[in-house]
């Protein structure tokens, strides 16, 4: 086999399996498999009776891990170049490495290289193990639902971009209120503008923990106009996303038919009518799924 065909090999299997290439199955679900293992391996560890019971089990488990995950990336560089749009050999593989699933292979290995070319604070390195946990991300390669929600925040960035643009100001202007209102009366809860921004953001996600509160009649006055907005701020981006899904889902003829969608578009009425959800995104998400069907009737 030459090393054209090799490479080309590798890819075939480093990538989601297709058709009948059995290899790259077994490839994916081994991958799968480590990756969870490893996952519960890092909560595991986080329980000190476990941790302190089994330390050289887990040191090896990770030894192991990151050889292959290591192997993995490495392989993964080396066969870029199949990809047309990697196909320069130097050039393609940085932009390959450059992109979002090539950096979170590099994030899920890269802390435990750093502490032996970069000597930092023992406690300091056990923060940086703790990224292993983001060796999860790496499942949005074999899971098409992370691949969906990526294509969907992809595609309605500029919207989002817009809507947290807003909702940092209004965030900003309830803080600062709130400050003016409350600082003589509660000097400690609300000493400065960044301190009053943890009551604004339980308030504006209506969370509302209830370890702060205003108490002037001023401020009560503002915090009722506030937790008003945040209903508001909630479903924006909620039907920004739920629109993304419904066209990402239509693009892809996937969304349902018939009698299927008629008994969704059901669900979202009642949704709508418990106050769930807002006759904007009742709107969008029953049009998506009454034009899935040339005989799905009108039933708004």
């Amino acid at each position: 086999m030459t090393a054209i065909a090799l490479r080309r090999r590798t890819r075939e299997i480093l990538e989601i399996a297709a058709g009948n290439d059995s290899t790259s199955r077994y490839f994916d679900i081994f991958i799968i498999s480590m990756i969870c293992a490893n996952v519960v391996a890092v909560m595991l560890e986080s329980v000190d009776g476990i941790a302190a019971s089994y330390p050289g089990f887990f040191y090896g488990f990770e030894v192991v891990s990151i050889t292959v995950f290591s192997i993995e990336y490495l392989l993964r560089i080396w066969s870029a170049t199949e990809d047309p749009r990697y196909a320069e050999p130097v050039r393609g593989r940085f932009r390959y490495a450059a992109t979002p699933f090539a950096l979170i292979d590099l994030v899920a290995i890269l802390p435990f290289f750093v502490p032996f070319f970069i000597p930092f604070d023992l406690r300091f390195v056990r923060s940086l193990r703790l990224l292993r946990i983001f060796r999860v991300l790496k499942m949005a390669r074999y899971s098409s639902a992370l691949r969906l929600l990526g294509g969907v925040l992809k595609k309605e960035l500029p919207v989002i971009t817009i809507v947290l643009l807003v909702v940092f100001l209004i965030l900003i202007m309830a803080s600062s209120l709130m400050y003016y209102a409350e600082r003589d009366a509660q000097p400690m809860a609300f000493a400065s503008i960044p301190a009053a921004m943890w009551w604004a953001i339980v308030t504006l996600t209506t969370v509302g923990y209830g370890d702060v509160c205003p108490i002037t009649p001023l401020g009560k006055f503002l915090g009722a106009i506030i937790a008003l907005l945040g209903i508001g701020l909630i479903a924006v981006p909620a039907g920004v996303l739920a629109s993304g899904f419904v066209e990402e889902l239509h693009h892809r003829g996937r969304l349902p038919r018939g009698q299927e969608a008629r008994d969704r578009i059901e669900r979202l009425q009642h949704l709508k009518e418990g106050g769930l959800l807002t006759d904007r995104e009742f709107d969008v998400l029953a049009g998506g799924l009454q034009s899935a069907g040339p005989t799905l009737p009108d039933r708004r």
